[in-house]
């Protein structure tokens, strides 16, 4: 199993654009992770997640989207885009739906 990922600052907008692709599971959580404090701590602002590439998340992928959401608030937050219907169930399951924006 694997994730690629490609970071992106969008100035004009002020957030980060982060393309996820592949399957973001316990065996490689911890490098997206490291991606998304490394851009944070690079510019403070809020992280938009395109997920319109990624085929399966699990919960410990979802434990990292939960940490970074703490991470940036109240100030700032993550939403998740193009989000495939498998993927987006499992925020729906856990309610996280309710706190992190989802579009897609």
């Amino acid at each position: 199993m694997s994730i690629n990922f490609n970071s992106k600052y969008d100035s004009e907008k002020e957030n980060w654009i982060v393309n996820v692709s592949g399957e973001l599971d316990v065996s490689c959580a911890d490098m997206l992770k490291d991606e998304l404090n490394e851009r944070i701590d690079e510019k403070f602002s809020d992280v938009i997640l395109d997920m319109s590439d990624l085929q399966y998340i699990d919960s410990t992928g979802v434990g990292v989207i939960v940490g970074i959401m703490k991470r940036l608030k109240p100030d700032k937050k993550i939403s998740l885009i193009n989000t495939k219907n498998n993927v987006k169930k499992i925020f729906k399951i856990t309610g996280l739906d309710q706190i992190i924006t989802l579009e897609g």
